[in-house]
């Protein structure tokens, strides 16, 4: 064995060249390399997992209004996006009260997808590959160097062993939280601001019959969810202690709580197939670039799931993304490059306090302590009540564009011979 690892260590490195290594082929990573891709720009993607299991990460999804209208832009939306559209009405449940809120902006165009993740990524991975995509999947021991330079490159090992480089004009960061991509960024170059929410959340997965809506509900036992996730499936949320244990919650203590929470004595069970806790989270690195390395999605940004902000984000960075490096390499105008950052960040912090927002009075409705209890409780009132604090909760549902006005009513027709705008 150490005679084999020593003569992988003695085999040449090979290298090749491209104008963009994508790193990651989660959706930040798919969706940047499939509109370099429609924009007739050279990338390589680089995904340290396999191919399966990609594919099946399990991954809650809605691609809001405005992404949905930016795959359209580029002439995209029927080839990456699944799912079945969303009708725009979400449920609030207050004590077992119903209260129906629409968050539809009033524009005009398709509307938001119920997407799963791994939908998105599915479809977005067959796009690239039936294009000629470059996508190597289980590459081992990825590195950026000099990524402040001309010619960043970019080390891995192919799933052989054998040692590649990649030379290129920019790097994308799609990697996620954990990462290779912000790692390599120097200490001190990024501020990282980041909250911990303190409350965890119980994800379960379950055979069981969708709701008519997306469902949210707030009691004194806490916060629950109901989504659908398919004809015959759905997932549920329940607020937990963030150290709590997937194993205490029995199947019988799972559709207890739910029942008890939603408000709903009849609700259908089913069998569970996957369940596991997470802690609410949230953070943000600025900026969001270092030299030719630009971070997209999770890699430089995570947001409490509480308004399905996540991956709209991540596309939403990706789109910017593609856009500037294609208006370097078509048009030698690097503004766009240069302001991503902060063009991103704009946007990242309007969806983290909407989140915020959300998480705060959806937890604080149920089980805090009387005075915050209240407000939280008020803030609802208004919802379900006041035109303009509807409107408000449409418009970040809906999602803003860079310039902060609601998505475009008017685009362009299809723009599928140039990507884009």
């Amino acid at each position: 064995m150490a005679e084999e690892a020593r003569q992988l260590q003695e085999v040449p490195e090979s290298m090749t060249s491209t104008t963009v290594v994508v790193i990651g082929a989660g959706p930040a990573g798919m969706t940047v390399a499939t509109l370099l891709q429609h924009s007739g720009i050279d990338c390589v993607v680089l995904e340290r997992s396999s191919r399966d299991h990609v594919a099946q990460r399990q991954r809650a999804g809605i691609v809001e209004t405005r992404a949905v209208r930016m795959f359209e832009s580029w002439g995209l939306t029927d080839r990456v996006l699944g799912g079945v559209p969303y009708d725009g009405i979400l449920e609030f449940r207050v004590d077992g009260h119903s209260h129906l809120v629409s968050d539809s902006d009033g524009s005009q165009g398709p509307a938001a997808r119920l997407c799963p993740q791994q939908v998105l990524v599915q479809k977005l991975t067959a796009t690239f590959l039936e294009g000629g995509g470059d996508l190597r999947f289980e590459a081992a021991d990825v590195s950026l160097h000099d990524l402040t330079g001309e010619r960043p490159t970019v080390r891995y090992r192919a799933p052989d062993g054998t040692p590649r480089a990649i030379t290129c004009a920019f790097v994308a960061g799609c990697d996620g939280d954990r990462g290779v991509s912000r790692t390599a960024v120097p200490d001190g170059v990024l501020t990282a601001h980041a909250f911990d929410h303190g409350i965890g959340w119980l994800t379960v997965l379950a055979d069981a019959p969708p709701p008519a809506h997306p469902l949210l509900a707030v009691s004194r036992q806490g916060f629950a969810a109901h989504f659908p996730r398919g004809p015959h499936s759905s997932r549920y949320y329940l607020q937990c202690p963030p150290d709590d244990h997937p194993d205490a919650w029995s199947e019988t203590r799972v559709w207890d709580a739910l029942r008890t929470r939603l408000g709903d004595p009849a609700l259908a069970s089913g069998p569970i197939t996957d369940r596991e806790i997470f802690r609410l989270r949230s953070l943000v690195h600025d900026p969001m670039q270092y030299g030719r390395l630009f971070l997209v999605g999770d890699a430089a940004h995570i947001v409490s799931p509480m308004g399905g902000k996540g991956m709209n984000l991540a596309l939403y960075d990706a789109d910017l993304l593609a856009r500037a490096v294609r208006d370097v390499v078509r048009g030698d105008d690097d503004t766009a490059l240069r302001t991503y950052s902060s063009r991103c960040l704009r946007r990242v912090w309007n969806d983290q306090e909407f989140s915020h927002w959300l998480t705060r009075t959806l937890h604080d409705a149920g089980d805090a302590e009387p005075f915050l209890r209240n407000l939280a409780r008020a803030r609802l009132d208004r919802l379900f009540n006041s035109p303009a604090s509807a409107g408000a909760f449409a418009e970040l549902m809906t999602g803003l564009d860079p310039t902060g006005r609601t998505v475009t009513e008017n685009l362009p027709g299809n723009l599928s011979g140039v990507g884009g705008d």
